[in-house]
């Protein structure tokens, strides 16, 4: 088998359709962008369509990759100076987005949690500037998994401020907090020298707690 029949054969298999905005679309860009993407099968076996956009404006190269996996559409794009490049990023994308959706699946396989096969679409952004931000959905989930974690952990003491203690009427406290910007003020009562402290409430009015 050629290198032509190949091709052929790849996009009866996977219905690839790969069309041009603004460019017309060569037989090597297209052979290109088939031969990256139907690599993404030695470990995606339920490829069924692939729709593979190529748009040039001005200087800017752009390649839209949209792919149905099962009951899942997967989206994602790369934009360069070269569309060839282009098609590198958008597929590697791709592959990073399947990746992690079959990562996902497996672990609620692991879990013995119900899966239901229904639509659902996955979508990375289109920025202008690509090439240095392959990895930014691994970093935003990294940071989700980070503030998860945080969100289990019991508060933590993580500070200490020495205030001096002193005496005031409640309108000379109402003054202080007015001027600062502390949530709230411990201070002895003017009259009574009990120890009091006011903090501010959500509605912007002050509350005094009065220990008994």
């Amino acid at each position: 088998m050629n290198h032509k029949q190949k091709v052929q054969e790849l996009d009866q298999k996977y219905n690839f359709m790969v069309t041009g905005r603004h460019v017309d679309v060569t037989d090597a860009m297209k052979t290109y962008a088939i031969e990256k993407i139907a690599k993404l099968e030695r470990f995606a076996t339920r490829i069924i369509d692939v729709l593979v956009t190529m748009d040039i404006q001005r200087y800017q190269h752009k390649v839209e990759i949209v792919m149905k996996y099962g009951n899942t559409t997967i989206k994602s794009g790369g934009v360069t100076t070269d569309m060839y490049a282009s098609i590198d990023i958008a597929v590697h994308k791709l592959e990073s987005q399947l990746k992690r959706y079959l990562t996902r699946i497996h672990e609620h396989h692991t879990k013995d949690h119900p899966i239901k096969d229904v639509p659902e679409t996955v979508y990375e952004a289109f920025f202008e500037d690509e090439v240095d931000l392959l990895n930014i959905n691994d970093e935003i989930e990294n940071e989700t998994k980070k503030q998860q974690t945080a969100a289990t952990e019991l508060p933590k003491i993580v500070g200490t401020e020495v205030q001096p203690l002193k005496i005031l009427t409640n309108e000379e406290a109402i003054m202080k907090m007015d001027l600062s910007k502390a949530v709230c003020l411990v201070f002895r009562g003017e009259k009574d020298r009990k120890l009091k402290v006011i903090y501010r409430r959500r509605d912007g009015n002050y509350g005094i707690v009065e220990p008994e």
